[in-house]
C-alpha cells in the first residue's frame, strides 16, 4: 500500500546494531570484486529495494531484521546503490531506517541512493507530476531515507503521464528505430523538440524543479524511468532539444533485456548517442517476475507466452541446470548488461538472493561454465522465438 504524501509515516525501529545476527551467512564469499559502469560509478549491480514492502513481503519480513541484513550484506559485497520508490510502499522507510543502523560500518559517502517521485498509485490518475507535488514528494524522500541528498531522482514511468504519440500496442517496438518509422513515433530527426500535449509539458515542469532542487544539492542526478522505450528516447530527445539543452543525467528502464525481450540492446546506442545520456540502468532480469517457476497472476503477459515460459521451466529443469529458469535468466541480464555497458537493479529479499546473485555474476566474469550457461540460453531465447521482443502495452488501456 502506497503512503500518501499528506498522512503520518510509519516507522520502524530497530534493536542496537549488536543484536542483530552477524552470522557467516551474513559473510561475503571470496570472490571477483564487483566493478563500476557509466559517467555516475553506478556498481555492476544494483539492489531493487520494492522488495522491502507489503508488495512483495509479509508484514512481519517487513518490521523485522532480514532487511538489514540483506542491505548490509550487499553492501559488504560491494553492492553500493539502492533502488527504491515513493510508489513502492514503505520500501524508503525501511531502506532508510537500516542504513541509518548500518552507518557506523556503512557511512552515507559509502553507498548511492536513487528514487522516484510522481506515481502514487497504480492507476493514471494517482500520478502527479506538479512542481509542489515532485518537491514534497522529493523532502518526504529525503526524510525517509535519513539523508540530506539523493544521488538520483527518476519522474516515475513517464509513459502514464506524457501525451501518447505512436501506436499504443503490444508488439515488437524496435520498429521504431527503423528511418521509415521514426516520425510515427514522434522521433524525426529535426523535430525532437517537439512538444506534443499537455502530458509532454507536465514532464518537461517536472524536470525543472527536479534541476532546481538539483542546484539546490539536494539531488545529484535527474532523470527518467518507464517501460515502453519509444516513448522513453522520445522524451530524452525533447529535453534534450527543450531549454536549457541539457540531457536527462540518467535512465532506467525494466523487463526490456532479458531472456523474452532483449530490445533495450537496440535502443541503448540512440539513448547514448543521439539523446546523449552519460548513464543508463536496466532493471528486472526476471522480467517482473515472468521468468521464474511461478508467474504472478496480475502479470500481463497473455497466455501463450505464460506457456512459453513453462516450457522454459522444463527446458532448464532438464538440462539440468542449479537455479533453474531463474538463474538461467539472472544471469543472461548480467551477461548482456555488461556487453551493453549498463548496470542491473535486482530486487533481493534475503541474504541467500544475495549470495546468489554475487555468485551468477561471479561465474560469469569469471567465465566459469560459460560455454553451457550460453549454450542453455541459446535454448530458452528459443523457446521465446514467437515472442522474442514483445512488449505489452504500457500504460494499459484499462
Amino acid at each position: 500500500m502506497v503512503v500518501p504524501l499528506n498522512s503520518p509515516q510509519p516507522v520502524f525501529s530497530l534493536p542496537p546494531l549488536d543484536e542483530i545476527p552477524d552470522t557467516d551467512e551474513d559473510t561475503p564469499k571470496d570472490g571477483t570484486p564487483l566493478g563500476e559502469v557509466g559517467s555516475m560509478h553506478v556498481p555492476e549491480i544494483v539492489l531493487g529495494a520494492a522488495t522491502f514492502s507489503y508488495h512483495y513481503n509479509s508484514d512481519e519480513y517487513v518490521a523485522g531484521t532480514m532487511p538489514l541484513r540483506t542491505v548490509r550484506l550487499a553492501l559488504r559485497y560491494g553492492i553500493r546503490a539502492f533502488d527504491t520508490a515513493a510508489y513502492y510502499g514503505v520500501s524508503e522507510i525501511v531502506l532508510g531506517t537500516a542504513l541509518k543502523t548500518l552507518a557506523p560500518e556503512f557511512p552515507r559517502s559509502s553507498y548511492k541512493l536513487m528514487t522516484k517521485c510522481g506515481r502514487y498509485g497504480p492507476a493514471q490518475s494517482e500520478f502527479d507530476y506538479t512542481p509542489a507535488t515532485v518537491r514534497a514528494s522529493v523532502r518526504r524522500s529525503l526524510a525517509r531515507l535519513n539523508t540530506d541528498y539523493l544521488d538520483v531522482v527518476y519522474l516515475h514511468d513517464v509513459e502514464y503521464v506524457c501525451t501518447p504519440v505512436g501506436p499504443q500496442e503490444a508488439g515488437d517496438h524496435t520498429a521504431a528505430l527503423a528511418d521509415a518509422r521514426e516520425a510515427e513515433y514522434g522521433l524525426a530527426r529535426g523535430a525532437e523538440g517537439k512538444t506534443w500535449g499537455e502530458g509532454d509539458q507536465k514532464i518537461l515542469d517536472a524536470l525543472a524543479e527536479l534541476r532546481k532542487m538539483q542546484g539546490e544539492g539536494l539531488i545529484r542526478a535527474v532523470g527518467i524511468t518507464g517501460y515502453n522505450l519509444p516513448t522513453l528516447l522520445r522524451l530524452a530527445l525533447l529535453v534534450l532539444h527543450t531549454p536549457p539543452y541539457k540531457p536527462l543525467d540518467v535512465l532506467l528502464t525494466y523487463s526490456n533485456l532479458n531472456l523474452q525481450n532483449a530490445s533495450f540492446a537496440s535502443f541503448a546506442p540512440a539513448l547514448k548517442a543521439r539523446a546523449r545520456i552519460p548513464q543508463l540502468l536496466i532493471a528486472s532480469p526476471l522480467n517482473m517476475g515472468l521468468l521464474t517457476f511461478t508467474p504472478p497472476a496480475w502479470h500481463p503477459a497473455p497466455a501463450g507466452l505464460r506457456a512459453a515460459t513453462a516450457e522454459a521451466v522444463a527446458v532448464c529443469d532438464n538440462a539440468p541446470w542449479e537455479g533453474g529458469l531463474p538463474n538461467v535468466a539472472v544471469g543472461y541480464g548480467f551477461r548482456r548488461g555488461a556487453a551493453v555497458g549498463v548496470p542491473v537493479v535486482v530486487g533481493m529479499t534475503n541474504l541467500l538472493e544475495v549470495h546468489e546473485n554475487v555468485r551468477v555474476w561471479r561465474e560469469l566474469k569469471d567465465g566459469t561454465r560459460a560455454e553451457e550457461r550460453v549454450a542453455l540460453e541459446g535454448r530458452v531465447v528459443d523457446v521465446f522465438r514467437e515472442w522474442q521482443g514483445w512488449s505489452w502495452v504500457s500504460p494499459p488501456s484499462q
